[in-house]
């Protein structure tokens, strides 16, 4: 007949087939077995002591917390969070396509920085791009965060160091004569588009998303309130900006002020809620639809290599060559903490339409010059 025998912690018993099993109770007076049974009751007894060690700790954690399928777990994290609608959908496809096939039944206890180190290695070695890659470890490693916090596991497996950092090539600028080549070459309606992007430095979404009362043509200014954002299934939401820097309001070179006056005019929809850029037949330009129209104007101008989003990074580089402080610049191109913003956005509407003059003496100059291309862009000859 069985045995087993009563000690200070835990217990042991021998079973007809000769192995030791072990159980203990928890300090949440549940009764817990170990997961195998042992050839030894010395290697019963042994695993008793650990968790006896562990039960002495003030930070115990239930041990069996953490067995909850990855997958259940981080699509209800993604759930949960008031997360934009473009980000839900990114986070949903890096869970499904990059992280579900191999932790998705795992547990979030058997996670280990040793399975984060392999899962990282093969999706390299199987073409994966890098900057995926480290967008799907950053969402990985943040669901694992909250793990952490919830109690299921003591430590967070995700420890490659700058594994969730996307290291992309600096991208190439226009120069001025090119923008304005380029705004030429593209049709008139979206002529007020490319300068706005490259002298005022905006997103695409934030140039679909803008209304006629955002541009104040008296004043010289743009209000950005937010931004459209396209799905994958097509479909458009008008979002605000991630922070209160994204709020904010941008001063226009005088020398474009002609342009976008024209725009307004001939092209934008009236009233004060009407969009400011529509397409031919009133609906909103699609970024992939309008892809064909740059890559044309690029041909036509002779510039290779410069997508529409690198005119954002030529007004950033513009209006750091005005003496613009590392703060103007962050209020500007809407980036930087919020209490940044919040603080200095206010106070500094004079010097952001100083930073648009230094602009427009650039445009002036440069136009005076009839200067040529100077190969500022990638691939572009002289």
């Amino acid at each position: 007949m069985a045995g087993s025998k009563r000690r200070a912690f835990g217990r042991v018993r021998k079973l007809p087939s000769g192995r030791f099993q072990a159980r203990y109770r928890g300090p949440d007076g549940i009764d817990r077995p170990a997961p195998h049974t042992f050839a030894t009751k010395r290697d019963a007894d042994n695993w008793l002591a650990e968790r006896q060690t562990e039960v002495r700790q003030p930070d115990w954690r239930d041990p069996d917390a953490g067995r909850v399928p990855f997958e259940a777990y981080a699509t209800a994290w993604i759930k949960e969070r008031p997360l934009a609608a473009s980000t839900a959908e990114l986070y949903g496809i890096l869970l499904r396509v990059h992280l579900a096939p191999t932790f998705g039944r795992m547990t979030i206890a058997d996670i280990t920085p040793a399975a984060v180190r392999s899962w990282r290695r093969d999706r390299l070695e199987a073409g994966t791009g890098a900057p995926t890659i480290a967008k799907a470890y950053a969402l990985l490693r943040t669901i694992m965060t909250t793990a952490v916090a919830d109690d299921l596991i003591r430590r967070n497996p995700c420890q490659i160091r700058n594994g969730g950092t996307v290291h992309t090539p600096e991208r190439p600028t226009a120069t001025i004569p090119e923008v304005f080549a380029l705004a030429g070459a593209v049709r008139p309606r979206y002529r007020a588009l490319v300068l706005l992007a490259a002298f005022c430095g905006l997103r695409w979404g934030e140039l679909m998303g803008l209304r006629r009362q955002d541009i104040d043509t008296d004043r010289r200014v743009i209000r950005v309130r937010g931004a459209v954002s396209e799905l994958n299934d097509g479909s458009r939401v008008y979002k605000a900006p991630k922070s209160e820097a994204g709020k904010r309001t941008v001063a226009v070179p005088e020398s474009i002020m002609p342009a976008v006056t024209l725009h307004l005019e001939l092209y934008a929809e009236r009233g004060a809620q009407g969009r400011v850029f529509v397409g031919p037949k009133g609906a909103t330009p699609r970024r992939n639809h309008f892809l064909g129209l740059w890559r044309k104007a690029c041909t036509d101008v002779g510039i290779k290599g410069l997508h529409f989003h690198d005119l954002r990074h030529t007004g950033n580089t513009l209006a750091s060559r005005t003496d613009a402080s590392t703060r103007e610049l962050m209020i500007r191109l809407g980036h930087g903490s919020s209490r940044a913003a919040l603080i200095y956005q206010h106070g500094n509407q004079e010097r952001e339409r100083e930073i648009a003059d230094g602009i427009d003496g650039m445009i002036v100059k440069a136009l005076k010059r009839g200067s040529r291309r100077n190969g500022h862009v990638a691939g572009t000859e002289d």
